[in-house]
């Protein structure tokens, strides 16, 4: 059944622009569309866009508590700008005290192991909190970001959130990204400008040097395949 709906929307949205997609969504899945911002370049093309097709699309972001200020100061220029509200999930505060109670609060610098386990109380039980009786979760995943991301489509099926994810901004290039955000006065993260592409958790995140991969300062010590569970290879 997701197979089929998956390609169905490509079918049906093949022709369509970003926001004429977005329209389209909102009204196939009433109430039932929302897309995560974690306030980085792409997530701010993507509320430009949600914020100007004034649909029914719900924007939330999840509050780690280990975010960068400048996270929090482009979060309050974007509510200011677009006069939209976005949701927040926290964390459960158990499992966070728990956690640092049992191996502190820098773990995830031990292992990948241990860096996983914190992602996963901060970031992917919150967001599978957010995501519950959700139909389509926009994201701002880009095919170059990351070699794990070559293979992904415009609409997939998550099956380890059950929702079919649309990434509409999926064969865009970094360049095509920063345009739009300059020529449209979108809020940008401060970070940026300091050789910050993709910014997560302040103790988990470094600025890249010249060459570097796009993802090389997320979770820089490891030899991993940079990722923290909220996109992990789907499951059919």
């Amino acid at each position: 059944m997701s197979a089929s709906i998956v390609q169905e929307l490509l079918e049906k949205t093949a022709a369509f622009s970003l926001d004429e997609t977005l329209v389209f969504l909102a009204g196939e899945f009433p109430g039932k569309v929302i897309f995560s911002t974690s306030f980085g370049q792409e997530d701010q093309v993507i509320t430009d866009f949600i914020a100007k097709s004034n649909t029914d699309i719900t924007v939330f972001t999840l509050d780690t508590g280990r975010l960068f200020q400048e996270t929090y100061d482009v979060f309050h220029k974007t509510l200011k700008k677009y006069k939209r509200p976005i949701e927040v999930y926290f964390p459960e505060a158990t499992s966070v005290e728990k956690l640092l109670q049992e191996k502190g609060p820098n773990s995830f610098y031990d292992s990948v192991e241990n860096r996983k386990e914190c992602c996963f109380i901060r970031k992917v039980v919150p967001l599978r909190k957010a995501l519950a009786g959700n139909s389509v979760w926009i994201t701002g995943l880009r095919a170059e970001q990351s070699e794990n991301r070559q293979d992904l489509n415009l609409f997939e099926y998550d099956g380890n959130f059950e929702i079919i994810k649309f990434n509409p901004l999926l064969k865009w290039t970094l360049e095509e990204v920063e345009t739009y955000l300059s020529d449209n006065n979108v809020p940008q993260n401060a970070l940026h400008k300091q050789g910050f592409v993709s910014i997560g958790c302040a103790p988990c995140t470094r600025a890249i040097f010249p060459g570097e991969d796009i993802r090389a300062g997320r979770w820089w010590w490891e030899s991993s395949h940079k990722e923290c569970g909220l996109h992990s290879a789907k499951k059919e």
